[in-house]
Parts: C-alpha cells; sequence; structure tokens
C-alpha cells in the first residue's frame, strides 16, 4: 500500500530568537516532519517532544531533547513530557486496540476515522474533530475504501488510571512498529 504522495509532506516550523532577542525560525534541524510508515502501512511523524514542566525554552534546550528522539524514536509517550505525533492511517485499516498513560488530543486533518471503545461505543469523526483521549482502550479504524486518514495528535503523560481498585498500564496489544513508552 503505496503512502509516498497519498497526502502532503508534513512540514513544521520552529520559532527561536536571535542573539538581539528577535523572533526568528530555527534553522537547527530540516523543516520536514518525515512520515514512517510501519508494516501495517500507519505511518508516523515525530513532529515534536519536550521534557519536563514548565519547559526550559532556554539555549534551545528542548530543540536538543527532541532531536535525540529524531535519531531514536520514543514510545507513543514521553514520561515526564509532550509528544507531538502526525498519523497517516491507510483507506481500510484498523491499528490495534491499545491504551496509553497519557491524556491524548487526537484532531482528524484530513479524511474520516472511526473511534472505536472497548466498551463497543464509537464516534465517526470527520475533519476538525478532536478526540480527548483519557487512558481509555481504543482503536482508531479508517473506514474508507479509497481514503487515507491524516491525525494530528498531542499526548502528554498521566499517572496510571485507577478505576474501582484496578490499575490501568499501558497496552500496546503488538502494535506495528511502536515500542513501549518507558
Amino acid at each position: 500500500m503505496a503512502h509516498i504522495g497519498a497526502l502532503p509532506k508534513v512540514y513544521r516550523y520552529i520559532t527561536a530568537h536571535n542573539d538581539e532577542g528577535k523572533a526568528i525560525f530555527s534553522d537547527k534541524l530540516d523543516e520536514e516532519s518525515k512520515m514512517k510508515p510501519n508494516s501495517d502501512g500507519i505511518a508516523f511523524a515525530l513532529s515534536y517532544t519536550t521534557k519536563g514542566f514548565p519547559v526550559s525554552l532556554d539555549d534551545d534546550k528542548d530543540i536538543t531533547f527532541y532531536e535525540g528522539y529524531l535519531k531514536e524514536a520514543p514510545g507513543l509517550v514521553v514520561p515526564g513530557g509532550t509528544v507531538l505525533r502526525h498519523v497517516d492511517i491507510p483507506p481500510n485499516t484498523a491499528c490495534a486496540m491499545h491504551r496509553t498513560v497519557s491524556l491524548d488530543y487526537g484532531a482528524v486533518i484530513e479524511g474520516e476515522i472511526e473511534l472505536l471503545l472497548d466498551s463497543g461505543e464509537k464516534r465517526i469523526m470527520k475533519r476538525g474533530d478532536v478526540a480527548i483521549q483519557r487512558g481509555t482502550m481504543h482503536q482508531w479504524i479508517n473506514q474508507s475504501k479509497t481514503e487515507w486518514t491524516r491525525m494530528l495528535f498531542v499526548l502528554q503523560e498521566s499517572k496510571p488510571l485507577k478505576v474501582a481498585g484496578e490499575t490501568f498500564e499501558e497496552e500496546l496489544a503488538g502494535m506495528a512498529g511502536v515500542r513501549p513508552s518507558s
């Protein structure tokens, strides 16, 4: 299933400051946020990461931290930080049912996607719609036979969720190309 050209390239523009304190665009990294397809055809771009709260922007510490993850990608969540990720989902494709230990904002940028919860409840999300994932078991399903879906996710680590005395940990269910967030 070809991904190249299915959706436009993703660019992220990182701002910085010059020696006079004026705003500029950083030239420390390439502006293209490269999409990397997994064996199931779903492609991820790690568009930014941070560590710590509040984030230190002094001396480009945040850019340097992010640059390290461009060499070896994190799990879905960065412990003690945030993740900005673009995800392209091919037509007629579903990711594995999974849970992250995080608060996630997932916005549809292109196409449509079904968000299925482990209870069986589901919503069809269209361009501009946002899901706020709060440590739930869920699955993303592109039901279209021809159209790709692009989503933008912002993930922030959360404390492990406790419901009725049970603590829920990360469950990735063997998601293609995704490693644990430890």
